[in-house]
C-alpha cells in the first residue's frame, strides 16, 4: 500500500472499507497533473489496484459500479480522476 499526506487518500481508503478488499494499492498521482486545466482547485488524482470477493461473477463494469458508488459524492472534486484495476481473487495476478 501506498502512503502518503493526501488527506484525500485518507478519505479513499476510509469510503473503500466496505469492499473488504484482501488487496488495495492506491498510489497518488496528483503531482503527475497539476496545474492541467481539467482540474480545478488541485483535485487529486489516484491510480488504485482492488482485489475483492465481492467482485466474484461480476463483470469489470459492475466491479467498477460498485467502487465509484462508493465515491460518488467525491468526484469530480475532491477526487478529480481514479483509474481503476479490479478483480476477484478467484482470477489470480494481474
Amino acid at each position: 500500500m501506498t502512503t502518503g499526506t493526501n488527506p484525500h487518500l485518507i478519505l479513499l481508503r476510509e469510503r473503500l472499507a466496505p469492499l473488504e478488499a484482501l488487496e488495495l494499492d492506491i498510489v497518488d498521482e496528483s503531482h503527475l497533473h497539476a496545474g492541467h486545466s481539467g482540474n480545478p482547485g488541485n483535485a487529486s488524482h489516484f491510480r488504485a489496484t482492488i482485489v475483492a470477493e465481492c467482485f466474484n461473477n461480476r463483470p469489470m463494469i459492475a466491479q467498477h459500479r460498485l467502487v465509484y458508488d462508493l465515491l460518488r459524492d467525491l468526484i469530480p472534486h475532491p477526487i478529480h480522476a481514479l483509474a481503476l484495476t479490479t478483480r476477484a481473487p478467484s482470477k489470480g495476478n494481474l
